[in-house]
C-alpha cells in the first residue's frame, strides 16, 4: 500500500457512489483539509485528516503494510478529470480553416463549401491505421498530463464503413495501451459522406444496415451518437439510427442544439440517451424535457470559445435541478484542445459557474455521462485511484483563476504515479 500524507486538501470525496450531482448539490464539493490518503493496488483504500493518522494506523489500518509513504507537502489532490466527449482520432489538422474563420467564414459556411468534417474524413481515409494510432496517442498523452483519467472517444471522421471501423479499432488499441478508462462511441452519422452527397436518406440507410451491424458484430462501440442539428441529421433520422444501434446494445449519446434548436434533446430523452451534448442553443422546452429524464446535459465550452458561439445556459440547467457535465470536445475543427482545466476556467469565466460546480461537472458528472460513475470521478474507497496533485494553492478558485499557470505537479492513474 501507498500512504500519501500532508495533503493540503482532498477534493471531490464521496463515502460511496451516490449518483451524479444535480441542481443545488452541484455547489457542494466534499473536501478534507490537511489530509492523508491510502492506496491499495489500483484503488483508493482509506482517507482521513492528518490529526487522525496515528490512531488510524494503530486501529483500522493496523494490518496494512505500508510499502511507501509519500509527503505531499501541502499539494491539493483532485480526482482525475472525466472527459465524456472527444474526437481525438483524426489525421493532421484543420489549421487552414482556422484562417478561414479569422477571415470571417462561419462554421456553417465552411461546411457548405465542403470543408469541416468532410475535410477530416478525406484525410483520415488516406491515412493508415498505425499512423492514426500514433497521432491519437500523442493527444492522449497530452490529456493525461493535463489531468484526464477517463475518456470517451468517438468515430465520425471516416463516413465510410472501413473508415469508421478503422477509427474504432484505433480507439480499442488506445484502450488497451493506457491506464485509463476508455469508452468508445460510433458516430457514423457525423455528416453525410462524400459518396452520398445529395442522398442523405440513402446514407442513413447505409449507416443503419451496413455500418451498425458490422460495428456491433465486432463489439467496437459502447455508445452510438448522431449529429442531430440544422444542416445535418433530423430528429426522425436520428431516431431511426438509435433504434438500429439499440439492437446491438449501443446506448445513445446525442450531438444536439449546437447550431440551432434542433429537436435533438427531445429525441435523446425519448430514446433514453445517456447524455445530450453541446446545447449552446436551448430553451425552456429542452429544460423541461430533461427534467423528466436521467439524461445528463453536457456542455462543451471549448467549442464556444474557439468558434465564437454562444455558451450554453449552464446556470439555467442547474437552477432547474438538472445535473451538468462539461467536456472538452477535443477535435480538429472546433475545439483543438483536451485541457479540461481550461474547460473548467471557461465554465467559471464565461458560464459563471462556481469552482465547486465546475469540479463536479468535469469529474463525477463526466463519469456518469459515459457510464463510469461506479469506478471514476471521485475519491471514494473502492474506486480507481485516478487523481492529480497540484502545487500548494491558496484556495479552490485559484486553480481556475490562474488557468495558464502549470499547477498540476503529479499524475496518478490506477494507483501508480506516472
Amino acid at each position: 500500500m501507498k500512504l500519501l500524507t500532508n495533503i493540503g486538501c482532498l477534493a471531490g470525496l464521496e463515502d460511496k457512489p451516490a449518483g451524479c450531482k444535480r441542481g443545488d448539490d452541484m455547489n457542494c464539493l466534499n473536501r478534507l483539509d490537511d489530509a492523508w490518503l491510502l492506496i491499495d493496488g489500483q484503488k483508493f483504500a482509506a482517507f482521513g485528516s492528518m490529526a487522525s493518522l496515528d490512531s488510524a494506523l494503530n486501529g483500522c489500518l493496523g494490518d496494512a503494510v505500508i510499502e511507501e509513504r509519500i509527503d505531499m507537502k501541502g499539494g491539493w489532490v483532485f480526482p482525475s478529470f472525466c472527459d465524456s466527449h472527444t474526437h481525438i482520432i483524426y489525421a493532421g489538422n484543420r489549421a487552414g480553416e482556422f484562417l478561414d474563420k479569422i477571415n470571417g467564414l462561419s462554421y456553417e459556411e465552411i461546411a457548405r463549401r465542403g470543408g469541416g468534417i468532410l475535410n477530416s474524413a478525406d484525410l483520415l481515409n488516406r491515412t493508415d491505421e498505425d499512423e492514426l494510432y500514433r497521432q491519437a496517442m500523442e493527444r492522449v498523452g497530452e490529456m493525461i498530463a493535463k489531468g484526464t483519467g477517463s475518456l470517451e472517444i468517438k468515430s465520425g471522421y471516416g463516413l465510410t464503413l472501413e473508415g469508421e471501423l478503422k477509427m474504432l479499432r484505433v480507439a480499442r488499441r488506445i484502450k488497451e495501451s493506457v491506464p485509463m478508462e476508455v469508452k468508445t462511441t460510433f458516430l457514423g452519422a457525423h455528416a453525410v459522406g462524400r459518396a452520398y452527397q445529395g442522398r442523405q436518406g440513402d446514407y442513413v440507410e447505409m449507416v443503419c444496415t451496413e455500418m451498425i451491424p458490422e460495428v456491433g458484430c465486432q463489439g467496437l462501440a459502447d455508445f452510438v451518437d448522431v449529429f442531430c442539428d440544422e444542416g445535418f441529421f433530423t430528429p426522425v433520422e436520428t431516431g431511426k439510427i438509435l433504434e438500429a444501434a439499440a439492437i446491438w446494445g449501443m446506448k445513445p449519446k446525442i450531438h444536439a442544439n449546437e447550431l440551432a434548436v434542433s429537436g435533438g434533446v427531445q429525441v435523446g430523452v425519448e430514446m433514453g440517451a445517456v447524455s445530450v451534448d453541446h446545447l449552446e442553443r436551448t430553451g425552456e422546452a429542452e429544460i423541461e424535457a430533461l427534467k423528466s429524464s436521467s439524461t445528463i446535459p453536457t456542455m462543451l465550452p471549448g467549442a464556444s470559445f474557439f468558434l465564437g458561439m454562444p455558451y450554453g445556459n449552464a446556470k439555467g440547467m442547474i437552477s432547474a435541478g438538472l445535473p451538468l457535465a462539461l467536456a472538452s470536445d477535443y477535435n480538429p475543427g472546433s475545439s483543438p484542445s483536451g485541457d479540461m482545466r481550461f474547460v473548467g476556467s471557461l465554465g467559471c469565466i464565461k458560464m459563471k459557474l462556481t469552482p465547486e460546480q465546475v469540479v463536479n461537472a468535469t469529474t463525477i458528472n463526466g463519469a456518469y455521462a459515459m457510464g463510469l460513475g461506479d469506478v471514476a470521478g471521485s475519491i471514494t474507497v473502492g474506486k480507481k485511484a485516478d487523481f492529480f496533485v497540484t502545487e500548494p494553492i491558496p484556495n479552490l478558485a485559484y486553480f481556475y483563476y490562474a488557468y495558464a499557470t502549470p499547477l498540476i505537479s503529479e499524475i496518478w492513474l490506477r494507483g501508480e504515479k506516472l
